[in-house]
């Protein structure tokens, strides 16, 4: 029945192929899912639950979230090495996605009770071992799932023909959404009456689940060739495209505006469910629901950033509209606070998801763009793009929780004056300090603009997010 309905109603649709049915399609999807609830726990609910109702002091925070992010610029050794890997059973792609899915598996399992310990429960051991434990924890996850996407996109890629190839790891994003909006509306609802039983169940039972998604997202999808994992395959060098990238005009500064970008798109990570909590007084599932509402501002902007792209519309440009988005989002925050208004607050997190969505694909297009018209530039832009944005991601998020805390303790103590002695001027410092660096994305990114003004073609084909890392 849903075969019947238009494709332009449902834009996915035609990603199928007789290679690659419907089916098939969707069930690989579910590594995405995988990924998803990956990225909520540890960007959202578990961020809550550490600094409210576990007390771990905010910076700490900071530094465990920004763990997995540390780990993302190694994704482009990753994707290299299951092009080239040597295997007498002729899999490239399938030994990356279970040794990331074990990864994830064993950083989940031990997790809940490291996070008990590093709250302060000597009852169950010495905090130090808490601290390790939890570094650990968050370690394993992030570096499981930056494995597992990028080696399952990789495959997505092989499957899929030519054509359809775009269309198809853009819908494998999709799902990725998909599956941080259900994730979160789930665990939401699980935590909504919080306790350390509560919390050890769900993240176990997130780890069972992810094990259970990618052994049916695998199953039987890579057929075994060992023609293409023979010892003596050439292993291809990135040297001299790299040379080349470096050496255009443009390539510096955008990734200077990248760096910018993205670090004021991710210092409030860790810092919209506590405020939510400590500020607006919401509750765990409340909280935990605005990664869901993030997450559909994202989608929202990458169906506009299609949509501009697909008419020829400047990618520099996009990155630009979507800093002034972020401006309007960080400015609800800091007035949500004053006002008591938790409708604004959200409002302002869709707007963080959407003008960070145009961003990112605005930027990463304008990368790919520098690599020129060989077939394999696009590779080595994406690298420099990716290690770029998980650099000042992590950085970001670290320097978010850093000042938070700095800023609340003098705060507290009387040092900022009486007007600012309260719970919210931490939380106010770091917004204002992201509206500060989104400014000077739109400063380095207005050259840019105007350089590329007139001279990008109309589209003559359809947008897919072919290379866009997660």
């Amino acid at each position: 029945m849903w075969m019947q309905v238009a494709p332009r109603l449902l834009p996915f649709a035609d990603a199928a192929t007789p290679d690659l049915p419907l089916g098939r399609l969707l069930r690989l999807s579910l590594f995405q899912v995988s990924v998803g609830m990956a990225i909520v726990l540890l960007n959202g609910t578990l961020n809550r639950v550490m600094i409210v109702e576990l007390g771990v002091p905010t910076w700490l925070v900071a530094m465990m979230v920004s763990l997995p992010l540390l780990f993302a610029p190694f994704r482009v050794l990753v994707g290299h090495r299951s092009d080239t890997y040597r295997s007498l059973l002729g899999w490239k792609r399938v030994p990356f996605i279970w040794m990331g899915t074990m990864l994830q598996f064993g950083g989940l399992a031990i997790m809940p009770f490291a996070l008990i310990i590093l709250s302060g429960d000597i009852t169950t051991g010495p905090q130090w071992v808490g601290y390790a434990a939890s570094a650990l924890a968050f370690l394993l996850v992030g570096i499981g799932l930056h494995t597992t996407q990028t080696a399952g996109l990789a495959l997505a890629t092989d499957l899929a023909s030519e054509d359809a190839r775009p269309r198809v790891v853009a819908m494998l994003y999709v799902m990725l959404l998909v599956g941080m909006g259900l994730a979160a509306v789930i665990v939401g609802e699980l935590l909504a009456d919080f306790s350390q039983l509560r919390l050890i169940q769900v993240i176990q039972g997130t780890a069972v689940a992810t094990l259970a998604l990618n052994l049916i997202a695998l199953w039987k999808q890579e057929v075994r060739d060992p023609s293409r994992t023979r010892p003596d395959r050439p292993r291809p060098t990135f040297a001299e495209a790299w040379a080349a990238f470096i050496a255009g005009r443009r390539a510096g500064r955008l990734l200077v505006a990248v760096f910018l970008g993205t670090a004021a798109f991710s210092m409030q990570d860790i810092l919209l469910e506590p405020y939510g909590g400590e500020i607006l007084a919401m509750t765990v599932g409340e909280t935990t629901r605005l990664t869901a509402l993030f997450a559909f501002g994202t989608l929202i902007g990458f169906a506009l950033a299609a949509r501009d792209l697909g008419r020829g519309g400047d990618p520099c440009k996009l990155a630009a509209f979507g800093c002034v988005v972020g401006v309007f989002a960080f400015s609800a925050l800091i007035f949500a606070s004053p006002l008591q208004s938790a409708v604004l607050f959200q409002v302002g997190t869709v707007l963080i998801g959407l003008g960070g969505g145009m961003f990112a694909v605005g930027s990463l297009v304008a990368a790919m763009s520098l690599a020129g018209e060989k077939s394999d530039g696009g590779g080595l832009a994406l690298g420099a793009w990716g290690a770029v944005q998980a650099t000042a991601a992590g950085g970001g998020i670290m320097i978010g929780g850093a000042v938070r805390d700095i800023v609340s303790q003098l705060a507290a103590h009387g040092l900022l004056g009486e007007a600012l002695n309260n719970p919210a001027t931490g939380y106010g410092a770091v917004y204002h300090l992201e509206l500060v660096l989104l400014f000077a994305t739109l400063a380095v990114v207005g050259p840019l603009v105007r350089y590329s003004h007139g001279r990008r073609a109309p589209s003559t084909g359809k947008f897919g997010l072919a290379e866009f890392p997660g």
